[in-house]
């Protein structure tokens, strides 16, 4: 029997430009929208249906419009994005030719109808291609509906009883006690599907529930009762016209013979590599490879691509199994040192026995110098029954003229992991040129998670084997020097072929974006090699101090205890959340003002925080909370993390860790010292110089509100740093009025919260509570704030605006942080989508500002390392310890770098501190 596909043009280019990240080609054109569309069009004609049509909405008024004149009242207009993408789209479809239905004064919706009913009488299958519930109205026998973006098929009244909890012909009447908030179309008030489907199992018809009204009970039969006014207009405005006099039949639309000249064309210009490939038309510019799936947005944007993108098929190079050798003999690892020697760059990865660089032995070595082949030389299995393996010795000798080559281009995924490594077997890796981890990083750093098993799935749609699946998981996991030879080559030399792979696709799109591949290429990869150096320096600890100091915060813990067992009058756990709440909310009968997902009493910071007003134990458990974690996590743990061989800690800096760009760490977590109590200071004093040392510190004063004076070029805040003012004290001056001099301690307060709320799109209401003044109040000292910096404001709506535009931002440096949720329909999404437009191109500013610094830091100290060396960076601190004698030389030129790292328009002000431990430095 011959097919129909009716295709929802209008339903689907929406969806797609809204499921999708923001994508453009080479020329930098919009195409998100575009690439959703074609791909859903090449699936569906891959089913080669005979009749085909593309319908959608005529632009102008439709009869529902003159019906109720709030029809889609509340619809936004078109964004310029899409909007530039319509033409695009009827070029491409008239191209592949399909019929393109535009009927005026109706909506696609009963075009489709129409052609649908009509069909089926005619005695063709018809296949309605859309993802609007609406049509499931029109399922019948001989009409089914396809999802093409994710796959999903209604295909009988069950399905659609299935899926809504009605029949096929209920979904009207469904549809009409809901309303519609896409469309203004307002139902019964709380009335969702399931007391909908639920009026209807028990009154058929909407006329049913209609005289079932006047007896229904509760709240819900009072809402109904409300609406019975305009119920009947809810079902004309919601039924899909099935009896338009249409110019062209259901057989008037026989899908024609494809242009490929225009097809061809059309899928050159806008980069869809794939749909080119299958035309017979060599490739694409490489910015946008739909091969490749190169989507740019934020991860909810790619969780969203996952969900709705129809299936695309990777590149067949790419996406192939490899082929691997395991090297056991000498003639192999020579063979495998030539091509080392011969090739332009190659890929290597290292493993171990140990997750901890610092502490790892070397078990393998893994190499790949052309995708799909790659190599592993096992050293260190030592299970029973284990073949003979080369010396590592030898394999290390005859590498390490490679890997010490600062000429050879080396490249690895999150290589710093495997510098620590052989750096502690002997190799000082030189010449590390690209790292696929970062490249990823720099392209989206929301897009994805950076790990391989994450890149190869979204960038070569390649499932790599897991560790878990050669060694095992939880308990029962081994060591990789107990995983078989053979397990073990197939995955390690994986690992080098898929970070090729990687390189080859992600470099290509890097180049097509210059402000990103400096970023790359100028911050990020020469920062790899600087970081490995300053963990590998690590720090000294003071045990004994710490020891003391756990002592002290466990009396105190106690005391706590003790304090809040006489507050309720009987002893219980402060740890157990369930006991908590039976003494602070049924005993003490305290309000619950914060609950949990699952609706109960919520004891965390925020609840406890919230009712300290009213009682003395929430503050008391806060308190021991605050003790009790900073003997958890730091001075009961630091200790235990000294490296038995160096005597030091070595933090673990992580360059993909934060979406802004800034560095985070961990084992241990230098980044969450507390330092605005003096119990967390303390702990600062347990970091100290050797004897014959110092440690200095040298902090960016203010940094991002001179990013944010640089950014806005607003005068006022120009003015107060170029005077190398109190910003705060002159911002307090500027908004109540004052001098300097009669700035009170209370305005200046003020001050600081609106010049740092403001940076992180603090609310009114949320300076309200930081100030611990009425809403009101809080809402005149804004106002008051933008009447004197109006710059700022106007910096703000610029930073909303591209966002909304381009879907990014971006930093000083180029760095892009991409918003997805700039144009979500949920208010709090796009609230805080735009709060991170305003606060990234500063705080991802300051990230690239420190890095740059590092570096210039970095490449002096090469000279002076018997002298001095960096040992921690926090935020926006450096950290270096030093011989006594070089401390004066060490404090000019670390000042003038970072000084020197960006050119403001505001000077940059470093503070520097010096002393026998960090506290005292700071």
């Amino acid at each position: 029997m011959s097919r129909l596909v009716l295709i929802d043009g209008s339903s689907y280019l929406y969806r797609a430009f809204h499921a999708l990240p923001p994508l453009t080609n080479a020329a930098g054109e919009p195409t998100g929208a575009l690439f959703g569309v074609v791909n859903m069009l090449r699936a569906t004609l891959k089913e080669k249906p005979e009749y085909v049509a593309f319908v959608v909405d005529a632009p102008g008024k439709t009869f529902r419009d003159d019906l109720y004149a709030e029809y889609k009242a509340n619809r936004p207009p078109m964004p310029d994005d899409l909007r530039s993408q319509v033409q695009p789209m009827c070029d491409i479809v008239q191209a592949l030719g399909i019929d393109i239905l535009r009927v005026d004064g109706v909506e696609a919706d009963d075009v489709i109808g129409t052609l649908a009913l009509a069909a089926a009488a005619d005695g063709l299958e018809v296949t309605i291609s859309t993802g609007d519930k609406d049509f499931a109205q029109l399922v019948r026998p001989g009409v089914v509906l396809v999802n093409t973006m994710t796959g999903s098929r209604t295909d009988s009244d069950a399905a659609v009883m299935d899926k809504f909890g009605v029949r096929a012909d209920q979904i009207v009447d469904y549809l009409a006690l809901m309303g519609d908030t896409v469309d203004n179309v307002p139902g019964v008030d709380k009335c969702g599907p399931k007391t909908a489907a639920k009026w209807l199992a028990e009154y058929n018809d909407l006329d049913g529930v209609i005289a079932a009204a006047p007896t229904m009970k509760g709240k819900i039969g009072e809402n109904l009762r409300a609406a019975l006014p305009r119920l009947p207009l809810n079902r004309e405005l919601v039924t899909i016209r099935t009896d338009l006099a249409l110019d062209q039949g259901p057989r008037d639309l026989q899908l024609r013979e494809q242009d490929a000249d225009a097809l061809r064309g059309l899928y050159a210009r806008y980069g869809f590599t794939q749909a080119l490939r299958e035309l017979g038309g060599g490739t694409a510019p490489a910015s946008v490879d739909d091969s490749k799936i190169s989507l740019r947005g934020t991860a909810a944007g790619y969780a969203k691509a996952a969900d709705s993108a129809p299936a695309i098929e990777a590149d067949p190079v790419l996406a192939a199994k490899g082929e691997y050798e395991t090297v056991l003999t000498d003639e192999q690892l020579q063979a495998w040192v030539k091509r080392l020697h011969d090739a332009d760059e190659f890929a290597f990865d290292t493993e171990t026995d140990a997750l901890d660089a610092m502490r790892a032995n070397l078990v393998g070595v893994s190499l790949s110098v052309e995708p799909g082949k790659g190599a592993y030389i096992p050293v260190g299995h030592n299970y029973p029954g284990a073949p003979a393996q080369l010396p590592m010795t030898q394999v290390l000798d005859a590498l390490k003229p490679l890997l010490e080559n600062a000429g050879k281009k080396k490249l690895g995924q999150h290589g710093k992991y495997d510098i620590h490594v052989l750096r502690r077997h002997g190799i000082d890796v030189r010449g590390y040129h690209d790292d696929t981890m970062l490249e990823s990083f720099v392209l989206n750093s929301t897009a994805t998670r950076h790990d391989m098993d994450s890149l190869a799935q979204r960038y070569l749609g390649y499932t790599t084997t897991k560790f878990e699946e050669v060694a095992g998981k939880g308990a029962k996991q081994i060591s990789f020097s107990q995983v078989g030879i053979d397990e073990a080559s197939a995955y390690a030399a994986e690992d080098a072929d898929i970070t090729l792979r990687l390189h080859r696709v992600l470099s290509a799109q890097l180049a097509a974006e210059p402000s990103l591949q400096k970023v790359y290429r100028e911050i990020e990869m020469p920062l790899v090699q600087v970081l490995a150096r300053i963990e590998a320096n690590g720090v000294s600890i003071d045990s004994v101090e710490l020891k003391r100091q756990s002592a002290d915060l466990s009396a105190r813990m106690l005391a706590a205890q003790q304090k809040a067992t006489e507050m309720a009058g009987h002893t219980f756990n402060l740890d157990s959340p369930k006991q908590l709440q039976a003494v602070l909310f049924d005993e003490l009968g305290l309000p619950a003002l914060v609950k949990t997902p699952k609706g109960q009493p919520s004891t965390n910071e925020e609840a406890l925080e919230a009712i300290a007003e009213q009682h003395e134990l929430p503050r008391v458990i806060l308190e021991y909370r605050g003790l009790a974690k900073l003997r958890s996590t730091y001075t009961d743990k630091l200790p235990e993390m000294v490296n038995p061989d160096t005597g030091r800690v070595h933090t673990s800096y992580h360059q993909s860790g934060a979406a802004t760009g800034r560095l985070s760490s961990s084992d241990p977590n230098l980044q969450n010292i507390p330092i605005r109590t003096e119990d967390g200071r303390r702990i600062r004093k347990a970091f100290v110089a050797p004897p014959g040392r110092r440690l200095m510190a040298c902090d960016y004063s203010q940094i991002e509100l001179r990013i944010m004076a640089h950014l806005s070029e607003d005068p006022g805040l120009i003015s107060a740093f170029e005077q190398g003012a109190d910003v705060h004290r002159a911002t307090a001056a500027e908004v109540f009025g004052r001098t300097l001099e009669e700035v009170t301690p209370n305005e200046r307060r003020a001050a600081k919260a609106i010049n740092f709320g403001l940076m992180y799109g603090m609310s009114a209401f949320g300076l309200a509570k930081n100030l611990g003044i009425d809403r009101g109040q809080a809402q005149d000292y804004v106002a008051l704030y933008f009447s004197r910096y109006p710059a700022v404001r106007d910096f703000m709506e610029r930073m909303r605006v591209q966002a909304r535009e381009n879907g990014y931002v971006e930093t000083l440096f180029g760095r892009r942080l991409y918003l997805n949720d700039i144009h979500a329909r949920n208010q709090g999404l796009r609230a805080g989508a735009e709060r991170a437009a305003i606060n990234a191109p500063m705080q991802g500013t300051a990230a690239d500002i420190i890095k740059r610094a590092m570096v210039s830091v970095d490449g002096w100290l090469a000279g002076h390392a018997e002298q001095a060396k960096m040992i921690l960076q926090v935020h926006d601190e450096l950290v270096f310890e030093a011989d006594v004698d070089f401390i004066d030389t060490l404090r000019g030129e670390v000042e003038s770098r970072m000084a020197a790292a960006a050119t403001l328009r505001v000077p940059l002000v470093v503070d520097t501190g010096v002393g026998e431990n960090w506290d005292q430095a700071h």
